[in-house]
C-alpha cells in the first residue's frame, strides 16, 4: 500500500478553544477508516483541515506524498490557487446534502466537473450517469431535489463528490440527518466503494457499520487520539475508561461474538 495522506502535529485552535490538540495520523491508500467520539471531540474539525476547509493553525498534511503548502519563518502558507487543486482531489459528503435545488440531479453532478476540472459537458455527462449508476440512481437523473428522498439527496451527493475522481472521500456523518429506514442505503453505497478500495475517512456514529468495514478505527476524545486499532480490538476491548463509556452510550449497539 502507498500513503495516502499524512497528518504531523495537526493543532487547530477557534480563538482560545483548542479543538485539535497535536493530530498524528497517516492513511494508506485504499483504506477505510472510521473516527468514532462524542460532539466535540474534534472528528469533523479534522476532516474539514484535511480539505483546507477550516485552516489549520499549526501541522503538516501530506497528500500523496506531498506536503502541502509552504514552509516559511517556522510556519505553513497556503495559496488559495493551490488548495482548489487540492479540494478537487478530496471529495467530501456533508450530513446536510447541499444540493442545487434548481438543478436536476444529472445537472448537480456535471456541476463541479464543467466548473472546476473544465470538463466539456458531453464528457461530463457521461461521467454523472456512471456515477449515478454506482450509486444506483440512474433513473432519477432527471429529477429535482425536491423530489427525491433524504437517502436518494446523500447518495446524489456521493456521485457527485466521485465524478471529480477523487483520491480520498471524507465523509462528515453523513446519516445523522436521516430518516432510520433511508440509513442503510447510503451505508450500503459506502460499504461498496470500500469493497472498491476507495480510500475513505468517516466520522459516523454508526458503530455497526464501523466494525464490519472499517479497516481502522480511531476514538478521538478532547482532540486528541485517544485509541486507534482494528474494529475487533477497538470496539470489543477499549483500553480506556472514556471508550469504554462511549460504547455503553450506544446501549442499543451489539457486536458479534
Amino acid at each position: 500500500m502507498s500513503e495516502s495522506i499524512r497528518i504531523e502535529d495537526l493543532h487547530k485552535s477557534f480563538g482560545p478553544l483548542e479543538v485539535l490538540r497535536g493530530i498524528d495520523l497517516t492513511v494508506e491508500s485504499g483504506e477505510t477508516v472510521v473516527l468514532l467520539g462524542a460532539s466535540g471531540s474534534g472528528k469533523s474539525t479534522l476532516l474539514r483541515c484535511i480539505n483546507f476547509m477550516e485552516m489549520p493553525t499549526s501541522g503538516r498534511i501530506y497528500l500523496n506524498g506531498q506536503l502541502v503548502g509552504q514552509e516559511r519563518g517556522g510556519r505553513m502558507v497556503y495559496r488559495e490557487a493551490d488548495l482548489c487543486k487540492l479540494r478537487a482531489r478530496i471529495g467530501m459528503v456533508f450530513q446536510h446534502f447541499n444540493l442545487f435545488p434548481h438543478m436536476t440531479v444529472l445537472q448537480n453532478v456535471m456541476e463541479g466537473q464543467v466548473t472546476v476540472l473544465k470538463r466539456d459537458r458531453a464528457t461530463a455527462e457521461t461521467k454523472a450517469m456512471d456515477q449515478l449508476a454506482r450509486v444506483g440512481l440512474s433513473d432519477k437523473a432527471a429529477e429535482y431535489p425536491a423530489r427525491l428522498s433524504g437517502g436518494q439527496k446523500q447518495r446524489v451527493a456521493i456521485a457527485r463528490a466521485l465524478a471529480m475522481d477523487p483520491d480520498v472521500m471524507l465523509f462528515d456523518e453523513v446519516t445523522s440527518a436521516l430518516d432510520p429506514e433511508l440509513v442503510g442505503e447510503v451505508l450500503k453505497t459506502m460499504r461498496q466503494l470500500a469493497e472498491e478500495g476507495m480510500t475513505m475517512l468517516i466520522v459516523t456514529h454508526e458503530l455497526g457499520f464501523a466494525y464490519h468495514v472499517a479497516n481502522r478505527v480511531l476514538f478521538l476524545h478532547e482532540g486528541v487520539i485517544l485509541e486507534q486499532g482494528a474494529p475487533r480490538e477497538v470496539l470489543k476491548n477499549p483500553q480506556t475508561q472514556r471508550m469504554r463509556e462511549f460504547l455503553e452510550g450506544h446501549s442499543l449497539f451489539k457486536l458479534p461474538d
